[in-house]
């Protein structure tokens, strides 16, 4: 079987709700596999892009009250927010790998300070901090600090290098509670764009989930996931997504039963039932944020980015904000100190995609209202315009 790339844009623009407004965040978040969530605004401004009159309380309810929404570590060692029945499978897919590494590290970082016994001094700070979480709720790292000042030392690290300093051990303490899973980010201090998180335990009900999934069908499990969702796909793209070797990656194809087929240039997997040709229907217009889940879902980017990369991506991989139409990435926007949302279209699209860009900038500029976002990761064409 044959799908070009006219087709795989067909189906990234209905599965990927830019076309239709889906009917929440969570169930958004659901077909898409999580928020980007790195830069705190994305999460927001991916959500208000597919979901009609969407207030971030929704969002922050969604996130902070009925923890229907996530915020966890997850994909190549990446910020995600997830539904909440999705934690356990990429807990137990990516985040727990990616643990056992970091408590590798962070006892190397404790000998290197010249504590003994790092192994039992991890534990025991570990279990004080949980135990203080548990008793408060939830608290910040300047908190816990302040209420454990027995662990208030700072570790050196990059010792001999340019890039020698000093962590806080509580912070570092924190990062591996959340790695394990034990604890997850909670409300942040200020507004939706800060990344200052209140710390508290993992809900219980997933906690037993995220223990007992094997990381073998949780992979299956995440991989069935993301090839309905961006699927069809290259080996590659799903190995990179994940951050897996190649032997996970394979192993997961199989166990899913995925079936080869034929790329515009490359070999595919699909899932078995997911063989029909989807419509492709009305041209549809979206400006997306930074780090957004479909900029960011391929590694193999040509057959909806084109040759704009170098505009709308920065040095170390990270997307931009974009604009989109029928299926392709076709400029990108930024936001002036005005608040004015600006945008500059890297190819001729036509007069009816010109009107619907505009409109749609007119649309975002009004939801944000005072709000000024400035993306984490800034791209060159991003700098400009909001510079302008």
């Amino acid at each position: 079987m044959r799908i070009d790339d006219a087709q795989r844009r067909a189906r990234l623009v209905d599965r990927h709700h830019l076309n239709r407004q889906g009917k929440d965040p969570v169930s958004v978040a659901r077909d898409l596999i999580g928020f980007h969530s790195s830069d705190p605004a994305s999460v927001y401004l991916s959500a208000r892009a597919r979901v009609a009159a969407l207030e971030p309380g929704t969002l922050e309810e969604a996130l902070y009250e009925k923890r229907s929404l996530v915020r966890i570590l997850g994909m190549r060692r990446t910020m995600f927010v997830v539904p909440s029945e999705l934690v356990p499978i990429v807990h137990a897919a990516c985040t727990r790998a990616i643990a056992v590494r970091e408590r590798k590290r962070t006892l190397q970082l404790l000998e290197g300070a010249g504590m003994t016994g790092v192994d039992r001094t991890l534990a025991d700070a570990e279990a004080l901090v949980l135990g203080l979480l548990r008793q408060v709720g939830e608290a910040t790292t300047t908190e816990v600090t302040a209420q454990l000042p027995e662990l208030s030392r700072r570790i050196p690290v990059g010792v001999g290098t340019k890039g020698e300093g000093t962590i806080g051990f509580v912070p570092r303490v924190l990062f591996m509670l959340a790695t394990d899973g034990r604890i997850v980010r909670g409300r942040p201090r200020g507004s939706w764009l800060s990344s200052q998180y209140r710390w508290g335990p993992m809900p219980a009900r997933l906690l037993e989930e995220m223990e007992s999934l094997d990381a073998r069908t949780a992979r299956a499990g995440l991989a069935r996931l993301w090839l309905r969702s961006f699927g069809p796909a290259t080996a590659e793209d799903l190995k990179w997504w994940t951050g897996w070797g190649v032997r996970e990656t394979r192993t997961a194809l199989q166990d899913v039963g995925a079936v080869e087929v034929e790329l515009d240039g490359s070999a595919g997997w699909v899932l078995p039932d997911d063989n029909a040709l989807v419509r492709h229907g009305d041209p549809a217009c979206a400006l997306l944020p930074s780090l957004d889940p479909t900029t960011m879902g391929w590694r193999g980017r040509q057959w909806y980015l084109g040759d704009h990369r170098q505009a709308l991506f920065d040095l170390n991989g990270n997307a931009g904000s974009t604009v989109w139409w029928d299926g392709r990435v076709i400029g990108g926007w930024g936001q002036r100190r005005s608040g004015e949302v600006v945008v500059r279209l890297l190819e001729d699209a036509g007069s009816e995609a010109r009107a619907a860009v505009d409109e749609e900038a007119d649309a975002l500029r009004a939801w944000l209202g005072a709000v000024r976002v400035i993306p984490r990761f800034r791209t060159p064409l991003e700098k400009e315009l909001s510079e302008s």
